[in-house]
């Protein structure tokens, strides 16, 4: 895939990660977050897929590599929730 394809690819999926992993109560986060956390979450599911299959996935502009990505995308969004989260919640317990 070319960069303008991956920017787009990434932009799609970094918002469907931030709609399923927020819901209705989803931050608001920018194009280029979107982008990253598409990209990155992408690469992710690479990872994963290939942890739990064993086999390698061809990166080619189609509906299971969205899905791969998707998923990739929404446990990094899902982690970073958490963590930062976490972050917020042992601030306000400090006097």
């Amino acid at each position: 895939m070319g960069f303008i394809a991956w920017v787009v690819f990434g932009a799609i999926v970094g918002w469907v990660a931030n709609v399923v992993v927020g819901g209705r109560y989803r931050q608001r986060q920018g194009c280029l977050v979107s982008i990253l956390v598409g990209v990155v979450g992408a690469a992710l599911g690479g990872v994963l897929y290939r942890a739990f299959t064993g086999q390698e996935k061809t990166w080619e502009f189609d509906f299971p590599s969205l899905g791969v990505a998707a998923l990739g995308a929404i446990v990094l969004l899902a982690i970073l929730r958490l963590v930062q989260g976490l972050a917020n919640g042992s601030r306000r317990d400090r006097p």
